[in-house]
């Protein structure tokens, strides 16, 4: 039997990535010890927190990553948990330097392009959307992120399949994850679960979605989404202050009702100084199944009107950026956790979707409008 080499099995290590941190094991201070007796490898392992909900598939990785190094006929993996001191270090390591309470997205030369996803009225489908464009993105390799940010009616967690509460690591909140896609949201931390209210004023609005956006890891992100409650109250304000090169979306359907509250959505972008990356028109027309003829459930050209109104009104102009055509999977992949994107991408209302998302994640990001942390001189 060929002997083991140790740095062969140190080099298969460092290629375990920790599924909620996406950085090999190695860096985050995971590896314990590595024991080599024989053909028989022990590897301890440090997890985060003692009901870390990944530990399994840290151990599968790490079976099978050390598995695989030649000479090695059996993997023994024992797990551990962080101390105080370790977690500390570890925090430090993932927030390279920057002190606690940052928003990173708001700091000087971030990258991400973050969009603020608002309408006029609920019903609209505009959680559907957003986690739809977020699937789209992550699938076309992306790193998305997404923030609930309608503390009271949030439903991002079950639109995403999401079952697991994030782990917190020294105040560090680590957001859950489905289908690629990093979310945060209210739900796991009310005690009563889905059917608890939230019942906060707006100051303590205005906190919660700053925690959302400082408390949590949110790694190297390309693309942030933020699913807005509807209308122009203290969330559309408060991310406004917070993340003031945020970019609106405006969502809306072909009818006149919707598209007439959602211009004021978007107008609000005048007031706080943000741009109006696009209008999204939901439930648009269909072909019906049996003749072919169009069928307009909820109008006609309530889209169009939302980003004729609003360029006129804003001044600059606001693009119609498509029409998500009305498609009942929509909703039934939303109720099982499994967007439309991923499970039917060829279907028409996610062929728009994933067309939306393309546009919006490759949108090239300037310096105008970014703060440049500079001070002139005299």
């Amino acid at each position: 039997m060929p002997t083991i080499n140790p740095d062969d099995v140190n080099a298969a290590l460092a290629k375990v990535e920790d599924p909620e941190i996406h950085r090999p094991i190695t860096d985050l201070g995971m590896v314990k010890s590595v024991e080599i007796d024989g053909g028989r490898v022990r590897v301890a392992i440090f997890l985060t927190v003692s009901g870390c909900p990944m530990k399994d598939t840290i151990t599968q990785r790490v079976t099978l990553a050390v598995g695989s190094v030649r000479g090695v006929s059996d993997v023994e993996v024992e797990l551990d948990v962080m101390n105080d001191e370790q977690r500390k270090n570890l925090k430090s390591t993932l927030q390279g330097g920057r002190e606690a309470k940052e928003i990173v997205f708001s700091q000087p030369g971030n990258r991400t392009h973050v969009y603020a996803i608002t309408s006029g009225k609920g019903g609209v489908g505009k959680s559907s959307v957003t986690v739809n464009l977020a699937v789209a993105m992550a699938a076309r390799g992306q790193s998305v992120g997404i923030v609930d940010a309608d503390i009271y009616g949030h439903s991002i967690p079950g639109l995403m399949g999401i079952t697991s509460p994030p782990t917190v690591v020294e105040g560090m909140i680590m957001p859950s994850e489905a289908h690629g896609v990093r979310a945060i949201s209210m739900l796991p931390f009310k005690p009563g679960g889905s059917t608890q209210p939230v019942a906060f004023r707006g100051p303590m609005l205005h906190r919660a979605l700053e925690q959302f956006l400082s408390d949590v890891w949110w790694g190297d992100l390309d693309v942030l989404l933020l699913d807005l409650p509807p209308g122009t109250g203290d969330i559309a304000i408060s991310s406004a202050q917070l993340l003031p090169s945020a970019s609106l979306v405006v969502v809306t359907t072909p009818q006149s009702a919707a598209a007439d509250v959602a211009v004021r959505s978007g107008m609000l972008a005048e007031q706080t100084h943000q741009k109006v990356a696009g209008v999204i028109e939901n439930m648009s027309g269909f072909p019906c199944p049996h003749c072919g003829e169009p069928i307009d459930l909820f109008g006609v050209g309530g889209g169009a009107r939302v980003a004729e109104q609003l360029s006129a009104g804003l001044g600059s102009p606001v693009p119609l950026l498509g029409r998500v055509p009305f498609d009942p999977r929509l909703r039934e992949g939303g109720d099982r956790g499994e967007p439309l994107v991923l499970a039917d991408p060829s279907a028409p209302a996610a062929a728009s979707l994933i067309d939306l998302a393309d546009q919006l994640s490759n949108k090239p990001r300037g310096l105008v409008g970014q703060a440049l942390g500079l001070t002139p001189s005299r």
